[in-house]
């Protein structure tokens, strides 16, 4: 079982605009090293929200979520038939330091930097206490 986007709340003004700032910055990264600019995906947004909001609630920080599911079940769970990676992240403040902190972890980097990835879809939503969960799913 995953998280449906029903499960994801609506997001709020703050985390939309989070998550738009995400996107651009991430584009910015991928422009300037070479690589196309990611489409925003409607159903790999649902996908990384639905997880954002899992580990948002229960305070897990992990890629496995909700009944053991991965992102790759999430996302076509999501009707996204072809996922390519996830990054995720929590506490970061900012748009610049969640997409900064992404640079400087290789593997992050390289799922960032992908250029056989076309979709992106990012879930940034904040838990009870304020702390910000990220989810980020790529897709082909």
């Amino acid at each position: 079982m995953t998280a449906s986007p029903a499960e994801a709340a609506p997001a709020k003004s703050s985390e939309t605009a989070l998550q738009t700032e995400i996107n651009r910055l991430i584009n910015v990264q991928r422009t300037s090293h070479g690589c196309a600019a990611l489409k925003v995906d409607a159903k790999l947004t649902a996908a990384a929200r639905g997880h954002s909001a899992w580990m948002a609630q229960t305070g897990t920080f992990s890629h496995t979520g909700r009944s053991g599911s991965n992102f790759v079940a999430r996302t076509k769970a999501s009707g996204y038939a072809k996922p390519s990676a996830e990054n995720i992240a929590w506490g970061y403040r900012s748009a610049a330091q969640v997409v900064n902190g992404w640079m400087k972890s290789p593997g992050h980097r390289t799922n960032i930097l992908n250029c056989k990835s076309k979709k992106v879809g990012v879930g940034a939503v904040y838990s009870k206490s304020g702390a910000p969960y990220y989810t980020q799913d790529f897709g082909y």
